[in-house]
């Protein structure tokens, strides 16, 4: 086996140290979320944190990890009676992002089963991880339906396999960790809630403490072994004061004034739910014995709040991250009851201890800051830094974006074979049964009723003349299922002149953020174009972030002509590269205009180089909606004829809220067979 990193010689990360080491004296604290950038050390801290982990005393034989002194009598290796028992060391295992779902609960061997009536079944993940340490990197680019089955055996301590009839049950607790980069989509609400605490890491920028990352791994990748021995004597300190921290454990109290503050700190910040209050008690009961005391005090409580709390707050991409420190310390102090004499700070984490540090920095902030809200500028004013850039004519500062609303669903026709998702209709491993087909490779979901009657003609000449069933393998049938996928909705916004008027802008920023939100919440990828002046640009490529869709949108100046053909071969050149990348994915192209045509760097007429550039996503069979941003009493309908010669629908701002425009992009392929059969009539 390779010689891993030591823990105590990882450099900063004091929060992050601190998060796992208390996971590692009380599991029930329900794990860790590590949010920042690549190359900081997480993956690094989490495997060694494995080294650390007392060894694991189990059942000699059993695949499930089964503890000697009360085996789990539910387990499928089981009954153990008087099994001898063993020990090993604590494991960490891995769960790749393309993990099969087979993969990570377990398989069934459902031929075995059919022909023998037993139950075969072959141990996953979870399995492996039970009593030890289960590691996703990249946890927000797993599929939903494989988070749903992780979370759910984390909070139950124990995983189930149903697989047509033939149910298996084993134990599975673990230590969860799941790192993240924002920038590459968030996790749900939801899920972020089930991850017991957060923290949000970043690079140093202190260049001697760079510097000494560099001189230590340097010196670790020369002779891993011996700078794993110079730093053996702290980790063998750091083990002992687990294990010292764990028996104690039991002995630590919660006494009634401390539930009070951490109640009332979780009703301070609106947290939804019971279980922020209950991972806060854990966390600062782990807090204690990890400091070596009996009783938790306020201090306890304020770094329990840091960890537990900022992602539980945030229940849409859109929100504010982080917390308010100074409402923390208020709260706290105004529910302050009789603290312990005794309150030793506890040690940091370079020494063997959980660590200064403290808080949990504010999500979203790099080292450039946030982006500032642009203020008005008067005409012609040149855009804010990091703006896009246009003609310069008539150019306005940003505007803000108006609240967003809860938007009707858009959904692309047909059938489609993309990521799982909840937009449109697709052929998926997980939804109604919709039919049967011979099995490609092996055998997941079983159709029974196909594979019976596949099976019934062949009886008597395979020698079957009793009750019963021989099946063989050629009578097995695959059930064919149908769900949702996720699509790539690709926006381009109109940012000319015509469209600058503040309230207008603001409204069309508005329903463009409403829509970003619906797509976040139907797992989608979005992508962004931008047209004004003479050109069109990509704001932001297809990503699966659409908070940095919203933060790019945010910041979108407004002014100069309106260059709609561009834009529109704009879009069409990235759909063309994104369906040589994933050409399961369909998309959904949402153009936001009033279908104005006033310019570009293309010579000819504006309104027909508009229209032969939507032909083409026509011909391409593009699924496109119209969003109209025409206001006032007198309206061309020029966002009308634009949807027309996409093949599309157009729908006005205030349509987008009503009931009407439920399935909007129902049949593109019929409304393009009538568009096209309209101009070869004209």
């Amino acid at each position: 086996m390779s010689t891993r990193y030591p823990f105590t010689a990882v450099v900063g990360m004091d929060d992050l140290r601190l998060a796992l080491l208390l996971n590692a004296v009380s599991p029930a604290v329900g794990g860790v979320l590590v949010r920042g950038e690549k190359g900081t050390a997480k993956s690094t801290a989490v495997r060694a944190l494995a080294e650390l982990l007392p060894e694991v005393p189990v059942v000699a034989g059993c695949r499930f990890s089964c503890d000697p002194a009360s085996p789990d009598p539910g387990c499928p290796d089981g009954p153990h009676g008087d099994a001898p028992g063993t020990a090993r060391p604590a494991r960490m295992v891995e769960l790749p992002v393309g993990a099969s779902e087979d993969r990570l609960v377990g398989a069934l061997d459902i031929e075995k089963a059919l022909a023998e009536g037993v139950k075969a079944f072959e141990p996953g993940l979870l399995a492996a991880a039970h009593r030890g340490i289960l590691y996703v990197d990249e946890v927000n680019l797993l599929s939903d339906h494989l988070i749903d089955h992780l979370l759910d055996a984390a909070a139950m301590g124990a995983s189930h396999v149903e697989r047509e009839g033939v149910s298996v049950r084993h134990a599975a607790r673990f230590l969860l960790v799941g790192t993240m980069n924002p920038e590459e989509g968030e996790l749900r609400p939801q899920l972020l809630d089930r991850f017991g605490l957060t923290v949000e890491v970043a690079a140093s920028r202190d260049p001697e403490q760079r510097v000494e990352v560099v001189r230590r791994r340097l010196a670790f990748e020369d002779d891993p072994a011996a700078f794993a021995a110079r730093w053996a004597g702290e980790e063998r300190a750091l083990r002992e004061r687990i294990v010292a921290a764990r028996e104690l454990l039991p002995q630590v109290a919660l006494g009634d004034a401390v539930l009070l503050q951490i109640a009332a700190t979780c009703a301070a910040f609106e947290v939804d739910g019971m279980r922020a209050d209950i991972v806060m008690a854990r966390t600062a009961t782990a807090l204690a014995a990890w400091a070596g005391r009996t009783e938790v005090t306020s201090e306890d409580v304020r770094q329990a709040a840091l960890l537990a709390l900022p992602h539980r707050r945030r229940r849409s991409p859109f929100d504010a991250p982080g917390l308010d420190e100074d409402k923390l310390d208020e709260t706290l102090e105004q529910f302050k009851g009789d603290e312990p004499d005794d309150d030793p700070e506890p040690d940091g984490p370079g020494d063997g201890g959980p660590g200064g540090g403290g808080g949990v920095p504010p999500q979203g902030e790099g080292p450039d800051g946030p982006a500032p809200e642009a203020a008005d500028a008067p005409e012609g004013a040149p855009a804010p830094q990091g703006a896009p850039q246009g003609s310069g004519a008539g150019e306005r500062a940003a505007v803000k974006a108006g609240e967003p609303f809860r938007t009707k669903v858009l959904s692309v026709p047909g059938l489609g074979e993309g990521a799982a998702g909840r937009r449109s209709r697709a052929r998926t491993e997980h939804g109604r049964t919709t039919g049967s087909t011979r099995p490609r490779g092996a055998l997941t979901k079983l159709h029974l009723a196909a594979t019976v009657r596949a099976a019934a003609p062949h009886q008597r000449a395979r020698g079957r003349s009793g009750p019963g069933l021989v099946v063989r393998r050629d009578d097995l049938r695959q059930a064919t299922r149908e769900g949702r996928e996720g699509n790539l909705v690709l926006f381009a916004v109109d940012a000319s002149g015509s469209m600058a008027a503040r309230q207008r802008m603001s409204a069309v920023k508005g329903a463009v953020l409403s829509l970003l939100l619906d797509a976040y919440q139907r797992r989608d990828k979005v992508g962004l174009v931008t047209f004004r002046g003479r050109d069109a640009e990509v704001a932001l490529p297809p990503t699966s972030s659409v908070d940095a869709a919203a933060a790019r949108l945010e910041t979108l100046p407004t002014g100069g002509r309106t260059p709609l053909s561009a834009g529109l071969l704009k879009a069409h050149d990235v759909l063309r590269v994104e369906r040589l990348r994933d050409p399961s994915r369909r998309p959904l192209l949402v153009v936001v205009t009033d279908g104005r045509a006033t310019g570009g760097r293309a010579a000819g007429d504006p309104v027909a180089l508009a229209a032969r550039a939507a032909r083409l996503h026509a011909a391409d069979g593009t699924a496109s909606v119209v969003v109209d941003c025409e206001t006032g009493p007198v309206r061309l309908g020029l966002a009308g004829t634009l949807a027309r010669e996409l093949g599309g629908t157009a729908v006005t701002l205030d349509e987008l809220r009503a009931d009407s425009i439920a399935g909007l992009v129902r049949d593109v392929q019929a409304a393009g067979k009538t568009t096209q059969t309209a101009w070869r009539a004209a």
